[in-house]
């Protein structure tokens, strides 16, 4: 969770000619435009946010230059790296609700991560939104939102595997950006594959429990939450 600032890497680069790539994924369109900014190529998961309803797989690339986009039409018509046109209907279903949606993960995630802060179970609460976040304000300047991607720290391992064992409404799930609420573990499910150091230095410690905050009523996912949490 930590936040980038788009406009000033953005300067950086194009001084030595150099493009800017950004995933835009936990953002969505509607919370973050990183063309505004100065971002050269933008790349969203489309099976993420856009989607919304975890049933499609697929990516964009957004551009804003001519030559850009004649290198990625060649590359898509020479390697055929495009999406099946149910997956295509797909994408475009999500995005009929995709403001909706985006609302209504934004309002929760911000709930949760209050909430969250306020726990005596947890230690530390990784979410831009929260005013104790040290990049809080590079966020607002940048997003129109803060999301609905939390992460939080347990302390330890078998703390962390209770509240994942324990939640009844929270899917325990790799995925996000979808309408139901996600939960994992980091460590074991999305960053097993990195090794142990590695891992401790970006900070995704055994203890750290992400969360991508669904669209169901905000008092029922948090009550679920603190339910888990309680067995710790």
């Amino acid at each position: 969770m930590i936040v980038t600032d788009l406009h000033a890497v953005s300067e950086v680069a194009h001084r030595v000619g150099a493009r800017v790539v950004c995933d835009n994924t936990f953002m969505s369109p509607y919370l973050q435009r990183p063309l505004e900014f100065g971002v050269d190529i933008v790349v969203h998961s489309t099976t993420k946010f856009l989607n919304g309803h975890s049933d499609g797989v697929g990516g964009a690339v957004i551009l804003n230059d001519e030559q850009d986009a004649e290198w990625i039409k060649f590359v898509q018509n020479g390697a055929g790296a495009i999406l099946s046109p149910f997956d295509s209907w797909l994408v475009l279903r999500g995005t009929k609700t995709l403001a909706l949606r985006m609302e209504q993960h934004d309002r929760s995630g911000r709930a949760v991560a209050a909430f969250l802060e306020e726990h005596p179970k947890v230690q530390k609460v990784y979410y831009p939104g929260s005013p104790s976040h040290k990049q809080h304000e590079l966020a607002k300047r940048q997003q129109r939102g803060f999301g609905s991607m939390v992460s939080f720290e347990t302390g330890s391992l078998a703390a962390a595997s209770k509240v994942l064992e324990s939640v009844k409404l929270c899917t325990l799930a790799e995925s996000l950006g979808g309408v139901e609420t996600l939960i994992c573990h980091p460590a074991t499910m999305t960053h097993a594959s990195v090794a142990p150091e590695i891992r401790e230095r970006l900070g995704i410690t055994e203890g750290l429990v992400r969360i991508s905050v669904g669209v169901e009523d905000t008092e029922d996912i948090i009550a679920d939450i603190d339910q888990a949490l309680s067995q710790i």
